[in-house]
């Protein structure tokens, strides 16, 4: 699960759970915590109190700061990386909580073919000390990668069952890697911009995937919704072609749609209505060799599949 801000009552309610918590760093505290004794202070109020009952496994330092927009903020994010980091090493907890922080798919200047993903020039200054910290202190880089955006945006060169990850066959070769689906490609080239600045260790956990069921837009359909989300599902189990074998480590956005939020479309992304109904099956258990195409029913199942909801 993953939680934006240190709420308590969401910590509280986590207590002996046994989930695995990515906690975040709102935006607004990243300035505060380039002070140490404020960083010394947040780590002890939302970790220390709470650790090992919560099992938080990540934080997450800043979500999708933009240093080409708000460079003032973005120069806040690696002080307040370490401050948490050198907080966490005080008490003894940083070998099990790992800090990172959240980045989106428009710090990539190049993402096509994937094995040419870049950063882009211009936020290197931001970029580039970030990995090489994630590599000193063996953490992952955590990346939003949505799909949907990248479809909308570009639906002449993108196919819909590309985008869904509902196709079969490859759409894309890059260096003898055959790609049938744009996740693979964005995650991919993400590995390749992290390497391509020094990050051969870094590991990229999807920190957010989804696809909107409603709202103004191209494609958005609870259909779509629905065989996205259980194509991933079944997907990340088996890696990406620069990473097969290797598990996927996701999580999607979000669990409830977010009735306040604008524009439309943005109110459309959970996988539960507010109100705590769920949308649709979310299927677990299933293998790489089934997928799910809108309208359809699950097909060529090889294992049990359990029900989310």
């Amino acid at each position: 699960m993953r939680l934006y801000d240190p709420n308590r009552d969401a910590l509280a309610a986590l207590r002996d759970s046994g989930i695995e918590v990515i906690l975040g760093v709102p935006n607004s505290d990243l300035q505060h915590l380039n002070n140490w004794g404020d960083a010394l202070w947040w780590v002890q109020q939302y970790v220390q109190n709470f650790y090992p009952a919560v099992k938080i496994k990540y934080i997450a330092v800043g979500n999708e700061v933009s240093p080409m927009y708000n460079a003032a903020l973005a120069s806040a994010v690696l002080p307040a990386m370490r401050n948490i980091y050198n907080a966490l090493v005080s008490m003894g907890l940083h070998e099990q909580v790992k800090v990172s922080t959240a980045i989106d798919m428009t710090l990539l200047g190049n993402s096509y073919p994937p094995s040419a993903g870049a950063f882009r020039d211009d936020i290197r200054w931001f970029v580039d000390p970030i990995v090489g910290f994630l590599s000193s202190v063996n953490a992952p880089l955590l990346a939003n990668i949505y799909t949907y955006f990248s479809y909308r945006d570009n639906p002449g060169s993108i196919s819909l069952p590309y985008a869904l990850m509902s196709s079969q066959s490859v759409s894309v070769w890059d260096n003898g890697l055959g790609y049938t689906n744009l996740f693979d490609a964005m995650l991919d080239a993400t590995y390749s911009a992290v390497e391509r600045v020094g990050g051969w260790n870094v590991d990229v956990v999807v920190s957010e995937s989804g696809w909107p069921s409603g709202g103004a837009g191209e494609a958005t359909t609870m259909d779509n919704a629905r065989a996205y989300v259980n194509n991933l599902v079944a997907h990340v189990k088996g890696g990406s072609p620069k990473k097969p074998n290797k598990f996927i480590e996701t999580y999607f956005f979000a669990m409830f749609d977010e009735n306040q939020k604008d524009p439309e479309l943005e109110k459309n992304f959970g996988l539960f209505y507010p109100w705590k109904q769920s949308k649709y099956n979310v299927y677990y258990g299933a293998t790489r060799d089934w997928n799910v195409v809108p309208g359809s029913e699950l097909s060529n199942a090889t294992s049990s599949l359990v029900s989310a909801t």
